[in-house]
Formats: C-alpha cells, structure tokens, sequence
C-alpha cells in the first residue's frame, strides 16, 4: 500500500510484478488501489487497476484439456502484454502498438490474440470476484484488432488507414466521428448485458449525439 500512496508508479509496478496482490486490505479494509484513490495518487490507482499478471497469458501459451495447439504462440505473448497493460486506451495508441511489432500486425496473429482476449473477458466475468473494468478492457482491445484485421485485409493502406480515418476530423468542426462510432460499437458489442459498468455506460452515452 506505501508505494501507491506515495504516488510512485515505478516502485507499485515494480511491486505488482513481483506478486503483490492487489485485493489485500488493510487494517482499515481498503486495498491499495481504494487508498491511493483516497489521498489522490490518481496515476497508481492507474498503474494498478490495468496490471494483468504475465502469468494469466501464459497459461494460453500451453495446450490445455484435448487441444493440441497452444490458444496463442509464445512469440505473441510478449507483444500482447504490452497491449493489454496500457494505461492508454486510445484507439490509435493501440493501432501503433499493434503497427510497431511485425508478430502481430498480421491478420492470423490478431485472430489468435483477439480470441484470447474474449476468453480473458468471459473469465473477469464469471469469476467469483467479477472484474467487469478488466473484461471491458479486453473487449475492447479485441474490437480494435478486429478492425484492424478489416484494415489489414480490405485496404492497401492497411493500419495507417485505419490510424487516419481514427484521426480525421469532421469537416464543420474536426470532430473524429469515425472513432467516436468504433468506441460506441464496442460498448454496444460487450456481450454482458447484466454488467453494472454497461448500464453506467449505456446511460451516459445514449443521450449524446454523435
């Protein structure tokens, strides 16, 4: 808990990969994350709230039950990582990540990662301790590599196609439309009805106009 309400980002990451739980409380009952909140260390709240142990994404590196390939090749382990560990949640940030790793700007390797991401999705919801902030992340991510398969299929651009029409602004007021519809479709495509988070989602946007 000291490393989070001092504001250290390095020394919490640093904590978290060395096995720190993040659900233990204090003498008070509050975690880390509730205690850092409270004295405003805003960015360690971040740095926890996003961590996903290596560990869990191993485990789909390895053939479980009668499979006899592995859900994803160790080689994209790494790379998907990084994706699923940033705390910034832009589509385009997202895109470069995927652009700047030559294992996972191709179509075959976002299909295995995209599946992988709907399987750490359902898992944050059924589990006894839901996570619905994690599993609505990894939802969507896995609709931003979706797209970017289409990209990589139907274009000749390909991810600097899609990075441009994420940033091109509408013409009377350079508002990115086309971003604004992929973040909405992504809500609107989270296939947990009953998670409070949709709903909080659901009402704050439905009433705004594109």
């Amino acid at each position: 808990i000291f490393p989070a309400n001092s504001g250290n980002k390095e020394i919490t990451w640093m904590m978290l990969e060395a096995g720190a739980e993040t659900d233990v409380v204090n003498s008070v009952g509050r975690t880390a994350a509730q205690m850092a909140a409270f004295v405003g260390q805003h960015d360690c709240v971040t740095v926890i709230n996003n961590f996903f142990p290596r560990e869990r994404l191993d485990y789909y590196t390895k053939p479980q039950g009668l499979d006899k390939e592995p859900k994803l090749p160790v080689k994209l382990a790494g790379p998907l990582h990084k994706i699923i560990t940033t705390t910034n949640m832009h589509p385009v940030k997202i895109v470069l990540l995927v652009k700047e790793n030559p294992l996972l700007a191709e179509v075959e390797a976002l299909q295995k990662c995209y599946r992988v991401l709907d399987l750490i999705c359902e898992k944050c919801m059924k589990q006894k301790d839901m996570n619905e902030v994690l599993a609505m992340k990894m939802h969507y991510i896995s609709c931003v590599f979706q797209k970017c398969m289409t990209f990589l299929k139907e274009r000749e651009d390909k991810l600097d196609g899609f990075i441009k029409s994420l940033l091109k602004g509408r013409d009377k007021d350079g508002f990115p439309v086309y971003q604004e519809k992929l973040i909405r479709e992504s809500i609107r495509k989270f296939p947990y009805c009953e998670a409070t988070l949709l709903q909080q989602l659901v009402r704050s946007i439905a009433p705004v106009e594109i």
